[in-house]
């Protein structure tokens, strides 16, 4: 009997240690089981094994997890799609904007703050003559244009980068020819705080020369009305003192008197028109000398003294400017010609703001006089053709006022350009080199028209 309880007592308990040990090893086994086809990517196994406990909670927490696996997994695909179609969308605008770089007309290069070309496309290399397959990126781009553009180039690309955009047209001689070239500098993002410009460089010669065609066919035409009308009066005036002489009646010389002086009227008239038109192409010899720009200002505004009392005149003359090598009475008829204009520009607006200022260039090697206004402005078919002979927006005037500037300040060594005025309005500005840089051309110059002269 004490053997058979003995059996029965070891069995039970053997039985029951495997039963216990199984409520524990099969979970596990199932844990382990269900973890290594997770680490294979089905994240869609679950523990079914019955557990109870600390061990059932073990395998809830498990189903759960692998739950959350297979939820960020899902999401995760989805993001990934969703990032590869996004970036096959921008490979693909990459690719159209590239070819559009690539095939258009103007010329596009890229510049880091230094002035390394980043990146440039055909148009530009065919432009500067460049080889296709020349290495452009890493040079410098004052080497690829010529050196007579440089300064304007380095004037326009810091003012693009200060203001946001900038344009400016260069001349210069290329194969035997005269090169126009229009850039356009606009700042650009390169990312990580860097900044660089992008230039738009495009070919102007062709238009300018059409342009220019169109506009003195307009100047003969608008010669030829000039002319025309004074001789219908001298004519009819002729006429008139030759029936008289014939009928020789008591009234005949009162009205001879009054013909005669019709007559000198209209050839008064056309000897105005002529010198207008003669002084450009002939101007005085200037007398260059050491100038204070400030003074020549004040002068050419003094000029209007009680004919503008309705424009509210803002000066913001830097003072003790370097002098500049100039024709005093020259540059002073030239501003007095641009402050006409705005005073003109401004005569149907509200607002009547005539800005004066001068100031040092930021290269430091010329002075800027800046004479602004607040009237209609200026479209770019206007700003093409405004310093053409003959060509005037104004309602009175021969157009040749802005004409006669631009050759006076071309005479000095110096440039004028026509902007948009912020807020509204026209803005010119008148460059003029200093004294040290200006003597050498001034005296080559002198020397150029004494030969002529001689000649």
């Amino acid at each position: 009997m004490l053997l058979l309880i003995t059996v029965f007592v070891f069995f039970s308990s053997v039985w029951l240690a495997l039963f216990l040990s199984k409520q524990i090893t099969r979970p596990v086994e199932a844990l382990a089981d269900a973890m290594n086809e997770i680490a294979r990517g089905r994240y869609g196994r679950r523990v079914t094994a019955m557990a109870t406990g600390e061990m059932g909670d073990l395998v809830h927490s498990f189903n759960h997890m692998a739950g959350d696996l297979e939820s960020s997994r899902h999401v995760a695909e989805s993001a990934k799609a969703q990032l590869t179609a996004a970036n096959l969308a921008v490979e693909e605008r990459r690719r159209e904007l590239e070819t559009i770089i690539e095939t258009i007309p103007s010329g596009v290069v890229t510049l880091d703050s230094a002035g390394v070309v980043l990146q440039a496309n055909r148009a530009f290399a065919a432009l500067m003559g460049i080889k296709k397959n020349a290495p452009q990126p890493g040079a410098r781009i004052e080497n690829l244009l010529p050196a007579e553009c440089a300064e304007d180039l380095a004037g326009t690309i810091r003012r693009g980068s200060r203001m946001g955009a900038a344009s400016t047209e260069v001349e210069f001689h290329a194969h035997g020819r005269t090169v126009h070239l229009a850039i356009t500098s606009a700042r650009l993002e390169l990312g990580r705080g860097q900044v660089g410009s992008v230039l738009v460089v495009e070919d102007t010669t062709e238009l300018l020369r059409a342009q220019r065609q169109l506009a003195w066919k307009e100047v003969a035409q608008q010669v030829a009305h000039e002319i025309k009308n004074p001789l219908t009066p001298i004519a009819l005036s002729a006429e008139r003192i030759g029936r008289h002489l014939d009928r020789a009646q008591p009234d005949s010389p009162n009205i001879i008197r009054k013909c005669s002086e019709v007559i000198l009227g209209c050839v008064g008239t056309l000897r105005t028109l002529v010198d207008q038109f003669s002084a450009l192409a002939q101007f005085p010899a200037p007398q260059p000398r050491a100038c204070d720009i400030n003074q020549i200002v004040e002068a050419a505004l003094a000029l209007f003294s009680g004919r503008i009392e309705e424009i509210t005149v803002q000066r913001n003359l830097t003072p003790e400017l370097p002098p500049v090598m100039a024709d005093a009475e020259s540059i002073r008829r030239a501003l007095a010609n641009l402050i006409d204009n705005a005073a003109e520009a401004m005569q149907g607006s509200l607002l009547r703001v005539l800005g004066l200022r001068t100031a040092l260039s930021e290269d430091g090697a010329a002075i800027e006089v800046t004479v602004s206004d607040t009237g209609s402005g200026l479209t770019d078919e206007i700003r093409e053709r405004l310093f053409l002979p003959f060509y005037s927006t104004k309602r009175r005037g021969t157009g040749l006022g802005l004409s006669i500037a631009a050759k006076i300040v071309q005479e000095h060594g110096g440039s004028i350009s026509a902007e948009p005025n912020e807020p509204k309005g026209a803005r010119f500005l008148v460059r003029l080199p200093l004294m040290e840089a200006s003597a050498e051309p001034a005296s080559a110059a002198a020397a150029e028209k004494s030969a002529k002269g001689i000649a």
